[in-house]
């Protein structure tokens, strides 16, 4: 039988700095204690006003850390030498990071290097091969980690098309392991809700995410108002960011419900749960969780072919072209209306399809084979 691993885990817990990647850390490491692996979670120490909740792991070490606009974290030297001191005391067999973290990043191959401990890396930055404002944006963010990635041990990566971004740019093929997020299906699961009854609502469409520019929570708001959806069809925005209230200004309409950020776990599953449609119609991705936790919930699902979000979808929902957005998402709201009968089926398909490639259990198992990989 093998030994547990002691796995220094560096990641976000405040949904505002680390969207889906504070999910992912959430998720993965409880998982990863549950089997009985030490885990110690390294994470910002943020000011009152960006209080993060603590991590649930055997160990919470806060680094001090400043956040800087949207969602960069500058981390400070005492966090780096405390670091460095954590990783040389021999406490660790394996250094995990999802990137990004914060300026600290750029450091930990070095780090690790020295302490002798392997570093694994999640590479969350989402990205989209077509040119765009956003594509732009993340092209030059992805130049910018590679030297960084390819000094590390393993890289995780959501998808082949991100893999080959990365070997482009210098990342050696033979570090890099294709590894797609991962939900708890059994919790993020098709189930009763009250929302529909709430809401007065025949017809509910949801949104739910960051509210932030590059999400085109606009775009959707727009092209669901210009359908002349009736009275008893609702969309639901849940989430935070830099764009909530503006929208939330702009768009007073009784069809459109804005809940901001709610942080419990139960009232999300409740809201995918009710949902006859999930829409995302980001211009850039990874793999949303969010969308894999809709899909999980049975919601018939619209996205953006951008990041892997496409390949994860295709065949199991409806895949929108970024470049056409606004007709395209205009057509599927149109048909989700005129036909709502469509919802259910599209729901089978798109739980049947998180089941079979994209449960949390199965992420961990090849998360775990690349540790032991690592440590052996």
């Amino acid at each position: 039988m093998n030994a547990p691993l002691r796995i220094a885990w560096l990641g976000h817990t405040s949904p505002a700095l680390g969207g889906g990647m504070a999910t992912y850390s959430r998720e993965v490491v409880a998982r990863l204690r549950q089997r009985g692996h030490r885990v110690t979670f390294f994470q910002h120490d943020l000011p009152p006003r960006e209080e993060a909740p603590r991590a649930e792991a055997d160990e919470a070490v806060l680094l001090e850390s400043l956040p800087v606009g949207h969602r960069l974290v500058l981390s400070s030297l005492g966090a780096r030498r405390k670091l460095r001191e954590r990783l040389e005391r021999g406490d660790f067999d394996v250094v995990h990071a999802s990137f990004w973290f914060s300026s600290l990043d750029f450091d930990l191959p070095d780090a690790c290097r020295r302490a002798g401990v392997p570093l694994v890396v999640t590479f969350h930055v989402a990205f989209d091969n077509r040119p765009s404002v956003w594509s732009s944006l993340t092209s030059a963010t992805y130049r910018l980690y590679a030297p960084t990635l390819a000094a590390s041990d393993r890289v995780i990566v959501f998808g082949a098309s991100q893999r080959d971004v990365l070997v482009e740019l210098g990342v050696p093929a033979e570090t890099l392991r294709i590894l797609p997020n991962g939900v708890d299906v059994e919790v993020y699961s098709p189930g009763p809700s009250d929302w529909k009854e709430r809401l007065g609502a025949s017809l509910l469409f949801v949104y739910m995410g960051r509210v932030d520019s590059e999400k085109n929570v606009d775009v959707l708001l727009r092209a669901f108002l210009d359908s002349e959806p009736d009275s008893g069809v609702s969309l639901v925005v849940m989430g935070g960011g830099g764009e909530r209230k503006r929208l939330q200004r702009q768009y007073r309409d009784p069809r459109v419900v804005f809940t901001g950020h709610v942080p419990d776990p139960a009232s999300r599953i409740a809201l995918l749960r009710g949902a006859d449609a999930f829409f995302l119609p980001s211009s850039v991705e990874g793999l949303s969780l969010s969308m894999l936790e809709a899909m999980a919930c049975g919601a018939a699902t619209v996205a953006t072919d951008v990041g892997v979000d496409g390949d994860a979808l295709r065949g199991a929902g409806i895949v929108l072209d970024p470049r056409g957005l606004d007709d395209q998402l205009r057509l599927a709201l149109r048909e989700l209306m005129e036909m709502p009968w469509l919802a259910a089926p599209l729901g089978r398909l798109a739980r049947e399809r998180v089941v079979e490639r994209y449960s949390l259990e199965r992420n961990v198992d090849a998360l775990v084979d690349i540790y032991r990989e690592l440590t052996a």
